[in-house]
């Protein structure tokens, strides 16, 4: 079998970026798990906790939609941080069977502790590389994120 990759040195290197990716994604996800930021199961805790501690209150499906992810996905870890007590669900005046998920003061906690952690973490990491490249890195994840939405956009 032969393989064909892309004609073009743009198209060289988004391939190279697409098969590195996974490595650093599963790189960070155990380190994310030894520090407290992942569950045992993959969730993302940090994220679901950051995302309530910056935007507030809200319902499974749209913290669901801000990642993308499926809403039983969220529903697992909103119950198991529920469990864990730091997060609670309450009433919501937009929806009556939809409740909003909100952080506890345990839960304001933890992510302050986790966050200090990833911080941390991220200043010792940031040792092995300029500003610059940081700087474009993140310019071209960016973009690649915008790249990838529009082609899920695209009609199958």
């Amino acid at each position: 079998m032969t393989v064909t990759k892309p004609a073009n040195a743009s198209g060289d290197a988004v391939y190279d970026l697409l098969v590195a990716t996974p490595r650093v994604f599963f790189k960070l996800r155990a380190l994310g798990m030894r520090m407290g930021a992942v569950s045992r199961w993959g969730g993302g805790t940090w994220g679901l906790l950051r995302s309530l501690h910056h935007d507030g209150p809200m319902t499974v499906p749209q913290l669901a939609r801000q990642r993308p992810v499926a809403r039983q996905r969220i529903q697992k870890l909103t119950d198991e941080l529920a469990v864990a007590g730091l997060v609670r669900f309450t009433d919501n005046p937009a929806h009556r069977r939809s409740k909003l998920v909100r952080l506890t003061a345990k839960g304001e906690a933890t992510f302050r502790e986790i966050d200090l952690g990833i911080q941390a973490q991220a200043a010792e990491l940031a040792r092995h590389f300029s500003a610059d490249e940081i700087a474009t890195t993140n310019l071209v994840l960016r973009r690649l994120a915008d790249a990838l939405d529009d082609a899920l956009a695209e009609p199958q």
